[in-house]
């Protein structure tokens, strides 16, 4: 596992260094899908590969003042916009999830609860208007703190606050009962 920091990864990069940016792609990949497939649902995953392509190729106009991760997460989640956009249907959210062997018995019933009660909260994401959906794509899948998500999206922290806030209650009032991201 590669330890350098993701500026230094940037500088390596910038200066020619190919593997340096393929750390910073198995670095950040997960989290880019989760925000993708929040937002573009089964288009994820090509506009996390384009949006990793665009960052690449914008290496040199990235601010070295500026965290990487929001900068990047900005870039994929305008891809998944523009896939969302560009395919106009609305995709059922599936969001990866790494093969577990299926246990059996009362452990059974556990995971196909919580796989239903998972299926159910991403169904009514998907359903919530773009920028609360982005939101909590952002915050919650993509794991970006407020401040980090507000660079992101380009706006100010209390937007995204009160965002966060309208979401959480539509989910509550959609789903009946407390959320738990």
């Amino acid at each position: 596992m590669d330890r350098r920091r993701d500026e230094e990864l940037v500088t390596a990069a910038r200066e020619g260094d190919v593997d340096a940016f393929a750390v910073l792609v198995e670095r950040y990949r997960q989290p880019a899908l989760r925000l993708a497939y929040g937002i573009a649902g089964d288009e994820a995953e090509d506009a996390v590969q384009d949006g990793f392509v665009k960052a690449f190729r914008s290496l040199d106009g990235f601010r070295t003042d500026a965290a990487f991760r929001p900068w990047l997460f900005t870039i994929v989640a305008n891809e998944a916009r523009n896939r969302r956009r560009s395919w106009s249907r609305r995709s059922k959210l599936a969001l990866q999830v790494r093969e577990q062997p299926q246990p059996t018995g009362a452990a059974a019933d556990d995971v196909a609860a919580q796989h239903d009660q998972r299926r159910q909260l991403l169904d009514v994401v998907a359903r919530l208007p773009d920028r609360h959906r982005e939101v909590v794509s952002l915050r919650y899948f993509a794991g970006l703190s407020e401040s980090e998500t507000a660079e992101a999206l380009s706006c100010p922290i209390g937007t995204v606050k009160s965002r966060l806030s309208r979401a959480l209650n539509q989910l509550r009032t959609a789903l009946g009962e407390e959320v738990a991201l």
